[in-house]
């Protein structure tokens, strides 16, 4: 049971807001930002999922920019809230397309309309895209195509020879096409979330992936949908086994611990092919796959895999209040993939006062920053592409003659990024078939890989 539920901007301006329960201050979205925004906790530690404030429980999700969040006076239990707050977002994602503050600010009445319909008095109700469009009769408008960030190079498409539109995957779900006519489509993306935790030395010490393949389907008359993926796919704690890794071309043997999948699954074919069917019957609900984007399976993997980047990070003395830090960056992947927005932050010693950065000779699309307040240092680079090795050196200046624990004092190396057109576990989808009776069915059929990097560090 929830008291309020409202989305602030990073700047802390209120876009939405609903009372339920009048139990609450209308201040609370003020008192949660300026909570939020100075927060006290370790150096540069950002505010938890949950907190409380004056008897008043406050969980909150960021997602694109926007803070969703709720209020509760009320032991609530946290879980559930927060994935009521995902579930909300990725309602509104599939109504407006895109989700965003322009798009929520042009879309209000539609948004307050999903509010009302998904919460009543505090308690949930629906969070189901299908189920809300006998009920929400708003239509969504689009913002400008213009504005909406670029994608990225994130798609393998198997029919090679249409293009995407640069728009096609942040249509909504529920809008009416131009000129009356739908487009039939459907996406499928693996998109893969890595940790990995290296020793000093360079080994890895722990590595993981959690992975989640995502269906958004525009097609009409509800088909029968057939996913193939690796013939040689493993599931269970079957041992480990190394392997080389060539990309998201190249298919193999691939070891799950555990896996999930969607209520509308069929399992038939599973075992003996590996392949999902979505089957659609009309009389039974919960076989309908649903509109809007959906989680096909759900899975985890910890068997060893070939990481995406390799970190050197080394710190010596040139000086009594001298040293320097030296990091090399390697992209272990092919040089036809490119990661985006890599940025690696490295703690540095407490009693630095200055940092000077020099970068390679023709370095373009980084820059570097030093944070005196929490003593953290940032390397951002825009673009990483395969096999390519980045350096910088940091020549740190100390407020105290150095000592034995300067060493100690730095690190670890944490480390953000972005890879399209790559994931870790070396799943693939083998074939996407759209099942219809008319031989001149032909819908688009996109696949796209992305990796993302959970908590990727590096130990001095």
């Amino acid at each position: 049971m929830i008291s309020q539920f409202f989305v602030l901007s990073l700047r802390g301006d209120n876009i939405i807001f609903r009372d339920y329960r009048a139990d609450v201050p209308k201040s609370s979205a003020e008192i949660f930002f300026r909570k939020v925004k100075f927060w006290k906790g370790e150096e540069g530690e950002e505010a938890p999922p949950v907190f409380n404030v004056d008897g008043v429980n406050y969980l909150h999700v960021k997602v694109a920019g926007l803070l969703f969040v709720a209020t509760s006076r009320v032991n609530v239990s946290p879980s559930l809230v927060l994935e009521l707050l995902q579930r909300i977002v990725r309602v509104a994602k599939d109504y407006l397309g895109v989700l965003n503050e322009e798009s929520l600010r042009k879309n209000f009445v539609l948004v307050y309309e999903l509010l009302d319909e998904t919460i009543d008095f505090g308690y949930p109700q629906t969070t189901s895209t299908e189920v809300l469009k006998s009920y929400v009769f708003n239509e969504p408008i689009t913002i400008d195509a213009a504005r909406i960030p670029n994608l990225g190079a994130a798609a393998i498409f198997m029919q090679g020879s249409r293009r995407m539109p640069g728009t096609a995957v942040t249509k909504s779900v529920v809008a009416n096409e131009p000129g009356g006519k739908k487009r039939e489509e459907i996406f499928v993306d693996i998109i893969e979330k890595i940790s990995v935790t290296f020793s000093s030395s360079g080994y890895i010490l722990t590595s993981e992936v959690d992975g989640t393949i995502q269906m958004k389907s525009y097609l009409t008359g509800n088909p029968e949908i057939r996913l193939a993926l690796n013939e040689d796919l493993s599931i269970g704690s079957g041992g480990g086994s190394n392997y080389e890794y060539g990309g998201s071309g190249g298919m193999g043997m691939v070891m799950l611990d555990d896996c999930n999948f969607h209520e509308s699954v069929r399992l038939d074919d599973f075992d003996l092919d590996r392949t999902l069917t979505l089957l659609v019957i009309h009389f039974i609900i919960t076989k309908v796959p649903p509109d809007g984007e959906f989680p096909v399976m759900n899975y985890r993997m910890t068997q060893e895999f070939k990481v995406p980047f390799k970190v050197y990070p080394t710190i010596s003395d040139v000086g009594a209040f001298k040293a320097e830090l030296v990091l090399k960056v390697r992209a272990e992947f092919a040089n036809t993939i490119t990661a985006n927005s890599v940025v690696l932050r490295v703690p540095l010693p407490k009693s630095t006062t200055r940092a000077t950065f020099q970068l390679e000779l023709g370095a373009s699309g980084q820059s570097t920053d030093f944070k005196e307040s929490n003593k953290m240092m940032e390397w951002s680079l825009r673009k990483v592409t395969g096999g390519s090795e980045h350096l910088l050196r940091v020549k740190l200046t100390l407020s105290q003659e150095r000592n034995a624990n300067i060493k100690k004092e730095t690190g670890p190396v944490s480390m953000n990024f972005t890879i399209p057109m790559y994931n870790a576990s070396r799943l693939q989808v083998r074939y996407l078939q759209i099942v219809k009776k008319s031989k001149t069915y032909n819908p688009y059929r996109w696949v796209r890989y992305v990796t993302h990097a959970n908590s990727y560090v590096v130990r001095l």
